[in-house]
């Protein structure tokens, strides 16, 4: 199905306190991406609410913005699965590009599978572009912008794994330390190497002298890591425990060894304790494969202070009223330690909101001078914002722009 996208001229709110700090894409691409063969669409600095039926294609432009910040994007997808398909036909390697706004300058970023393997080649790969100079990996991405997102999917979060609870911290610390991501992957690949060598026999077969070097890079990695996050959480804590208007506060804290020891002793001493305890560990991780002990085993823990709950054992509504009020505390202090705001994208989140929390969620993201995606099949949940915000509907990847 062809792609057909019309525009609407861009009004621009005028520049004030904020206009330094004011972070937006100006236009976004997409080739063979989900549902979407061939397009763009110019948007300016104001939130973005698109609204039309369920499997339209709202949440896949959503998920076309998450893809421009380093990870899997917001549906934790394989490059592969992203590819267009109509019918029995694939599409080609799918890409998105967009041009990130600040004040007068613009930055044109791209992303997408690489075309030159196979969908189905068991190896995927994701190229990424600057300026229209190829750069070395995803992590180049996190210098030039941050993206924060809630879906449907998220509501569980407090409830599923410690994985998905990693992946929503680390995106969080990605929007203050851009170097964030490939040291995290750096981390992840010397496991990887570690548990490869591990599976070659027993004791007697192991490469002690790679196998050393390796835990000493994880060592190294690790701590990092969890410095990065202890540095996130300390200031995220102060202004999540505020609450923003009717959403909850909360009190976050970090489990896990790695993080637990940096409380405890300096980062030189945790990276040889890490490094003795992989030593240690070496047999029972060959039989088990990873490592038990890491920064990849660390667990994120969110209480509602006014109730002095656990996240998990709060309500479905309390829980999503948690996860926004941490993000609009993230927003908020990104800006202010580094002077520029987040894009944020809100996939269904106000249908589940009362008028009181949905008044107060417009008001943030006005107040912050945040670009928000917004999506939901309703537009009167919209109303409230008015000329304040851009309308689209979208209906079978078709965008056109919508009355307010």
């Amino acid at each position: 199905m062809a792609l057909a996208y019309a525009f609407e001229e861009a009004v621009l709110p005028q520049a004030g306190a904020s206009a330094q700090s004011a972070l937006w894409l100006g236009r976004l691409a997409l080739t063979d991406f989900r549902n979407y063969g061939h397009g763009a669409l110019a948007v300016d600095r104001r939130p973005v609410v698109l609204t039309g039926p369920n499997g339209a294609g709202k949440t896949n432009l959503l998920e076309a913005v998450s893809f421009l910040v380093p990870g899997r994007g917001l549906r934790q997808a394989r490059l592969s699965e992203v590819d267009r398909v109509v019918g029995a036909e694939r599409g080609g390697a799918w890409g998105v590009s967009a041009t990130v706004c600040r004040g007068d300058d613009a930055v044109e970023i791209g992303t997408g599978r690489d075309p030159g393997q196979a969908a189905d080649a068991g190896r995927e790969r994701r190229l990424v572009k600057i300026n229209g100079a190829f750069v070395g990996g995803p992590s180049a991405l996190a210098e030039h912008l941050a993206v924060i997102w809630l879906t449907p999917q998220m509501d569980r979060l407090f409830l599923d794994s410690a994985g998905a609870r990693r992946r929503f911290l680390d995106r969080l610390v990605y929007g203050f330390d851009p170097d964030h991501a490939g040291r995290l992957a750096r981390y992840e690949h010397a496991l990887q190497e570690r548990s490869q060598l591990l599976r070659q026999g027993g004791p007697g077969n192991w490469d002690a002298t790679w196998l050393g070097a390796l835990e000493q890079q994880i060592a190294e990695g690790g701590v990092a890591v969890a410095a990065a996050r202890r540095e996130l959480m300390e200031r995220l804590g102060h202004a999540v425990a505020r609450g923003v208007g009717p959403f909850p506060q909360a009190a976050l804290a970090l489990d896990g060894a790695v993080e637990g020891w940096l409380a405890e002793m300096p980062a030189l001493a945790v990276e040889d304790r890490f490094r003795d305890q992989l030593a240690a560990d070496r047999p029972r991780d060959a039989e088990s494969g990873g490592a038990h002990c890491g920064t990849h085993r660390s667990d994120l823990r969110v209480t509602h202070l006014a109730r002095g709950l656990p996240a998990a054992q709060c309500s479905t509504g309390e829980q999503k009223a948690l996860l926004i009020s941490i993000v609009l505390a993230e927003a908020r202090v990104q800006i202010d330690s580094r002077g520029v705001a987040p894009i944020l994208l809100l996939d269904e989140v106000v249908a589940h909101l009362d008028a009181t929390r949905r008044a107060a969620l417009f008001d943030e993201i006005l107040a912050l001078d945040l670009q928000a995606w917004l999506t939901g099949t309703e537009a009167g949940l919209f109303a409230e914002l008015g000329p304040r915000a851009q309308f689209f509907a979208v209906r079978d990847a078709i965008v056109t722009p919508a009355r307010h």
